[in-house]
């Protein structure tokens, strides 16, 4: 649906984005991720014909977004971290006038509007002036921008941005249920986001992309171990000795933890070598009180941060 191969985009002798190549499939949810400055906003700006770029070609829905920028723009729906509200307008006067701008034909514009006024849950304040809506409400409404000329493609830039806990919810709930009809590219800094609601992610450092991958393949990637949290009562010393007995252990790593006797370990091991029974047996065997056993990963943040810190990163499939 999204095919990017090769985008840069030059500044004098600054490369805001170098060589940046990914693809979206359609009906898929792709998080957008880097530190401010990395290129995502540059890269958005080019997908939706906003900006040109020096080299490369991108296409969505199979049109060039340099020969053929009607075409896309009729296909996308875009929502920038600022969405463009007129504040004097009702939220139906505004979706209207949206809706003629992008062409939705008039027998149809009164119900599409309609429709997405539900999907989003603005119903009640049709009437109302976008100028008294809250924060959470005008994202609300710029989402049904977005929406309203029914895009093959979604392009969200922080759609969740100074929303309240339950608002943000809500609205990563909505952009799961538009997948599949729609295919969606959400940028965010909010990493648990992307957790939550992306299929695949695109992480972009100093303009480049280093990796391409889902949340769960990057972590294993990264990791080149698997990890064990454990919790038992007894002697550290002892435990941690027993543990390490154990093939496949490559090192243990214990914390006291507060209020108490008993120690928390970390297990580090072989990478596929399941060694959870043997650990519970030879801890109960050994005489300790087994309280928790779970296996660890990597979290997002740390992926993050592993990628967006080192000059050379990875690129996966």
């Amino acid at each position: 649906m999204i095919e990017v191969e090769q985008l840069t985009k030059r500044y004098g002798s600054v490369k805001a984005i170098d060589s940046v190549s990914f693809r979206v499939e359609k009906g898929e949810i792709l998080g957008f991720l880097g530190p401010n400055g990395a290129g995502k906003t540059t890269t958005m700006r080019i997908l939706t014909c906003f900006l040109p770029a020096t080299e490369g070609t991108a296409r969505v829905a199979g049109f060039d977004v340099f020969d053929q920028p009607m075409e896309v723009k009729r296909r996308i729906g875009y929502m920038p971290e600022n969405p463009p509200l007129y504040n004097e307008m009702s939220v139906d006067s505004y979706l209207d006038f949206v809706a003629r701008i992008k062409g939705v034909d008039s027998g149809s514009r009164k119900k599409r509007i309609d429709e997405v006024k539900e999907k989003v849950s603005i119903q009640e304040y049709s009437r109302t002036l976008i100028k008294n809506l809250s924060k959470g409400y005008k994202q609300r409404v710029g989402l049904a921008q977005a929406l309203v000329h029914d895009p093959e493609v979604l392009i969200l830039d922080e759609p969740t941005v100074g929303l309240d806990p339950n608002q943000i919810i809500e609205v990563r709930q909505l952009i799961k249920s538009l997948s599949g009809n729609h295919t969606i590219i959400l940028s965010t800094h909010i990493l648990p986001e992307v957790g939550m609601t992306c299929q695949r992610v695109v992480i972009i450092a100093q303009g480049k992309i280093v990796a391409v991958d889902t949340p769960e393949n990057l972590t294993r990637q990264l990791q080149g171990s698997d990890r064990i949290y454990l919790e038992a009562n007894g002697p550290e010393s002892s435990i941690t000795s027993k543990i390490k007995e154990i093939e496949g252990v490559l090192r243990v790593e214990s914390h006291k933890l507060d209020g108490s006797e008993t120690f928390s370990y970390s297990v580090e091991t072989e990478l596929k070598k399941d060694v959870r029974g043997r650990l519970a047996r030879k801890i109960v065997e050994s005489g300790f009180d087994l309280l928790e056993l779970r296996t660890m990963s990597m979290s997002l943040e740390e992926v993050f941060l592993q990628l967006t810190t080192k000059e050379e990163g990875v690129r996966s499939r």
